[in-house]
């Protein structure tokens, strides 16, 4: 029962009632011998009998009064009067933030104030090995002086493994029982794992994002139901001005499921809050987009068929491309779908790895000249059904099977799409039946290198029976690109390729899946500056397709724009988590040779670069010359051997390779840098100088990695070095300044400065 005002515990007298929580109620009491009014909180008498009750209560004032801290409320003094602990505490004048929330949306600037008060008192406390294991608005309270952090009540005192190794925590955690409050717990809460100091950022990122959208974070009206927003769902994404988008990428990186992903500690995410304080709109009101995220898997063939074979991987491909246009759809590569070809979809396993809402899956059965389709639409992770189609048809008639896959998605996801929008999905579209199954040939045998050869012939037989399909001439120019890249690198092959694609422009100037395949053509010939322009405008018009932005953290790192390239990448990964990019360069250029080497995907060269920059040689040499990704006699092979016997201390042989690469016709010019590198590691100057020239000239100026660069070294004492460096900065400097003129910093939310 609830203490009348008047009685008396000791000392204090109890004034009112202030609130009521599930360890305590709290009064507003006065102190006699001191005459200040303050804050008493109070364990009920049949709770004080518990042991474990009255562990935690001590817990909680030993938690307090460890730290002192402007954002954290006092504790004065802790006492047992008539059978009741009392904690006697700084009586603070204000509104809780949940009281502040629900009169809407906290403006930016002032959410950003309170989120600063809170991650400075949560550092103090972390490093005190203190978690507190339950922030909420209710235990923010706002006052004249700033935020401050009330109850302690379920802390928990992390003590030092190193001093004290297998050490039992000053937990007192009951059997089965939840700590926390659940809209702003932790994964690992939910799960029952150990907590440390990022679940606490967790809670301040549920926190932050609830103050700037008005909305909770994650939603439930029972306690499975916020466990699966929490486990399974992501907020939707705060979307405005470049401050808001820079909160909304700092809401993200705190409420990861991994905790790795997320930030470290308290005062780096306090960095990036402080950063966001300077960038343009911070005064204007966040929106929260809620965006549907699809993933069509790979079909299952019922009854091994080579006539329909091709069908499983290239015909649900081509339906993500048809639907990756729509606004409010995000749709997952088919890279990312492919690791799930299976029979029997995991639902659960799919929607926490991928983050998707909605899954397609279909089987397909040949049925003698016919084929039968079944496909779902399914909901993640629960596995409810949205509807289930069956049809039989002729292989001819694939054209028309595809279109009304897409439209049943729309229908089921997007019933509001405009009439507009709809015809749109199809102004795409073959209208040859063959034109368009020999396109679903040709992309299912591009996914072998070798084999490209016989794909480009298969694209070009496909324009000529329909020279309007514009996605055939955009795969007709990755195609010629890729295999002329690591085949013979001439200009002849890159022109070919170019063609392709301006035909494709031509009929289809904004087709998603053109301007995500041009990019690294694009860069190839030189035209750096141009595709980061091309690329900058077409995002800011689609902020939801991930491989524009993965395009844009490739690009970026050849600028020089480091920072900008790891938010372009934080980008792309935000908008689908699986999203291939070239994050392992980046890194590389950075001087972090360990992270490029957790994230590395390639053919094998930034994985055995890495291992060599971080002394491991013999691990970089086997798996160099275990990567079978392309012959001896390619470019790629050659561009493999001359690091490998580089490593192997066979000198003779890796410059003869690398003069070998330089005679040739190779285009990419971060692959000319990193040839450069290696002939000045070798002690090869005036060629590593000819090499770093043509880089730089055909598009790659990462100035800040040419500085750093140790293999460089041996180079830095000459004039000729000192010109290219010089022309590699002003180019830098001019591409920083077509990013701020091209709106980078808004699309980004990043604060950049010239260097």
């Amino acid at each position: 029962m609830p203490l009348a005002a008047g009685t008396r515990l000791g000392p204090y007298e109890i004034v009112a009632p202030l609130g009521s929580g599930g360890m305590g109620n709290v009064y507003r009491a006065r102190d006699a011998r001191l005459e200040r009014d303050v804050a008493i909180k109070v364990l009920p008498e049949m709770l004080a009998q518990g042991a474990q009750r009255r562990e935690r209560f001590w817990q909680e004032a030993r938690a307090a009064a460890q730290v002192t801290h402007p954002n954290v409320c006092r504790l004065y003094d802790v006492a047992e009067e008539q059978e009741h602990l009392l904690l006697v505490m700084e009586l603070v004048e204000g509104r809780t933030l949940a009281q502040c929330i629900q009169d809407g949306p906290v403006p930016v600037r002032y959410a950003a104030q309170i989120i600063l008060g809170v991650l400075s008192a949560l550092d103090a406390f972390h490093k005190a090995g203190i978690i507190h294991r339950d922030l909420k608005p209710d235990n923010i309270l706002l006052s004249p002086s700033g935020a401050k952090i009330l109850d302690f009540g379920i802390a928990k005192h992390v003590q030092d493994e190193s001093a004290n190794p297998g050490g039992e925590t000053l937990a007192a955690t009951m059997p089965g029982e939840f700590l926390g409050t659940p809209r702003y717990a932790s994964p690992e809460q939910f799960r029952g794992e150990t907590v440390d100091a990022r679940s606490d950022i967790f809670a301040v990122g549920a926190i932050l994002f609830e103050m700037l959208s008005g909305r909770c974070a994650f939603v439930g009206s029972t306690f499975g139901e916020i466990a699966h927003s929490v486990l399974q769902v992501s907020p939707p994404a705060l979307m405005g001005s470049p401050a808001i988008v820079t909160m909304g990428r700092i809401v993200h990186r705190a409420l990861a499921r991994a905790p790795k992903n997320r930030y470290a500690g308290a005062e780096q995410m306090a960095e990036d809050v402080r950063a966001s304080l300077l960038m343009e709109g911070i005064e204007t009101k966040a929106h929260a987009q809620t965006l549907q995220r699809l993933m069509v898997l790979p079909f299952r063939l019922l009854r091994p068929s080579d006539e329909i074979g091709f069908l499983c991987h290239s015909l649900p491909e081509a339906i993500s491309v048809s639907l990756a246009g729509v606004e409010n759809l995000i749709v997952r590569s088919s890279l990312a779908a492919a690791q799930y070809a299976h029979d029997a979809p995991d639902f659960q396993r799919i929607g926490k790895e991928a983050e998707v809402d909605v899954i397609l899956t279909g089987a397909l059965l040949p049925v003698a000249e016919q084929l039968r389709l079944t496909a779902q639409l399914v909901e993640v992770p629960s596995g409810t059904l949205l509807w289930s189609h069956s049809c039989q048809a002729t292989v001819k008639e694939l054209l028309e099977l595809h279109d009304d896959l897409v439209r049943r998605v729309v229908d089921a996801l997007l019933p509001s799409l405009s009439v507009k929008e709809r015809a749109a999905l199809h102004q795409d579209g073959s209208v040859s039946p063959a034109a368009y199954r020999l396109y679903l040939q040709a992309n299912e045998s591009s996914r072998n290198w070798q084999e490209l050869p016989a794909v480009i012939e298969m694209y070009e037989q496909c324009v000529s029976m329909d020279p309007n399909y514009a996605p055939a001439w955009a795969r007709l120019g990755r195609a010629r690109w890729l295999w002329d890249k690591y085949s013979r690198g001439s200009r002849e092959g890159l022109r070919a390729a170019d063609e392709a694609f301006q035909t494709c422009f031509r009929l289809s100037p904004d087709l998603p899946l053109a301007h995500h395949l041009y990019t690294h053509l694009q860069v190839d010939q030189g035209r750096t500056l141009e595709a980061l322009k091309r690329l900058l405008q077409r995002a800011r018009r689609r902020r939801g397709e991930p491989e524009l932005f993965a395009g844009l953290a490739h690009v970026c790192r050849y600028c020089g724009l480091l920072r900008q390239a790891l938010v372009a990448h934080q980008e792309a990964r935000r908008l689908d988590p699986q999203i291939p990019t070239s994050l392992n360069h980046t890194l590389l250029m950075l001087g972090d040779y360990q992270g490029a080497l957790e994230c590395s995907r390639d053919y094998g060269f930034a994985t055995g670069l890495s291992l060599a920059m971080l002394g491991r040689s013999e691990e970089a040499i086997s798996v160099l010359r275990d990567s079978g990704a392309f012959r001896a006699a390619d470019l790629g092979g050659l561009y493999l051997r001359s690091l490998r016997v580089l490593l192997e201390g066979k000198r003779d042989e890796s410059v003869k390779a690398s003069n070998e690469l330089m005679n040739a016709t190779f285009r990419d010019p971060e692959g000319m840098y990193y040839l450069a590198r290696q002939l000045g590691y070798l002690g090869e100057h005036a060629s590593a100088l000819e090499v770093l020239r043509r880089a730089v000239e055909h598009g790659f100026y990462c100035y800040a990695a040419m500085v750093r660069d140790p293999w460089l070294d041996g180079l830095r004492g000459k004039t000729e070095f000192s010109n290219i460096l010089h022309e590699a900065h002003q180019l830098h400097l001019e591409a920083h300044q077509a990013f701020v003129t091209g709106g980078g910093d808004e699309l980004l939310g990043v604060r950049t400065e010239e260097s």
